[in-house]
């Protein structure tokens, strides 16, 4: 099972580096970065909270930290035009010598969309839309040149050049929707991502199973990663929207062992309550050395 860490934004780019640095040194896989312009309001985080654009931090990771993988988790579709996106991506890809996994998302932030008067549509139209947007992706990063005639998105003749160094450069889709987005995940991802404990990750893998087999897809072609907010040391935050794993490194291997059971491929771990109880980087060895077990 891979194992990436997950930096947050709204610490300085120094700390940042750190972590990633740390990462590539000590032997983990991979680093991501979240697309968002502040912190979500709507839990209870300050929305004034300073935030580094993603964009322009995985391009900066790409070129100063060796060896990991380098990714999003993931781009806003309903603020990143896919065109702009895909040359974005396929530059990274140059920079980080074919190491960038591309994930992408459709869009859920509401203050960020209110403070900068972005649309943010509603969830069918907005699925619409980000649908429109894989196909645009897939076209530029895969074919030497794409026409789409689409509701949202138009293009004639188009080219993305150069071409990522990775051929074909993945593509993540982070959701959980089981209806509609795991349908979207098996067309069009490399790769799935979405918060949750193994038993969550379980049910939704399968779900993902059933879409895989009603478009034809092979399901071991999707890659699955998923992500829980962990702690090594220190009791579990009471009241936190979002799953919470670990509060001592035996509690924490036997989720590990309960991912690893489920056939999980990678296991990304935000940074945000390692510090918790025990210094960062030490949380970070402790987790490293229960999963590489």
């Amino acid at each position: 099972m891979r194992l990436s860490i997950w930096p947050g934004a709204g610490q300085p780019y120094d700390e940042v580096l750190e972590v990633a640095r740390h990462a590539a040194e000590t032997g983990w896989d991979g680093v991501y970065v979240a697309d968002h312009f502040m912190p979500n309001a709507g839990a209870g985080r300050d929305p004034d909270h300073p935030t580094l654009e993603c964009g322009s931090l995985v391009a900066a990771l790409g070129a100063a930290v060796p060896r990991v993988r380098i990714g999003t988790l993931v781009y806003g579709n309903t603020y990143r035009h896919p065109a702009v996106l895909a040359n974005m991506a396929a530059t990274v890809d140059h920079i980080t010598g074919g190491r960038f996994t591309l994930g992408v998302g459709a869009g859920w932030q509401v203050n960020e969309h209110e403070q900068y008067g972005i649309e943010l549509p509603p969830v069918k139209q907005r699925l619409d839309r980000f649908t429109e947007a894989l196909r645009v992706l897939h076209g530029l990063l895969r074919q030497p040149r794409t026409t789409i005639d689409g509701e949202y998105y138009r293009l004639t003749d188009a080219v993305c050049e150069p071409k990522p160094v990775q051929d074909p450069l993945p593509i993540l889709v982070g959701g959980g929707g089981e209806h509609r987005m795991l349908r979207i995940v098996a067309e069009y991802a490399d790769v799935w991502n979405t918060w949750g404990r193994p038993d969550l990750i379980a049910h939704k893998s399968a779900v993902l199973n059933e879409h895989c087999a009603a478009v034809g897809r092979d399901p071991k072609a999707i890659a699955r990663t998923a992500q829980a907010i962990t702690v090594v040391r220190g009791p579990l935050p009471d009241g936190m929207p979002l799953p919470v794993i670990g509060g001592s490194p035996e509690q924490l291997a036997e989720t590990v062992a309960e991912y690893r059971e489920i056939g999980l491929d990678e296991l990304i771990v935000p940074d945000g309550m390692l510090g918790k109880g025990v210094d960062r980087l030490e949380a970070m060895d402790v987790v490293l050395g229960i999963v590489r077990g």
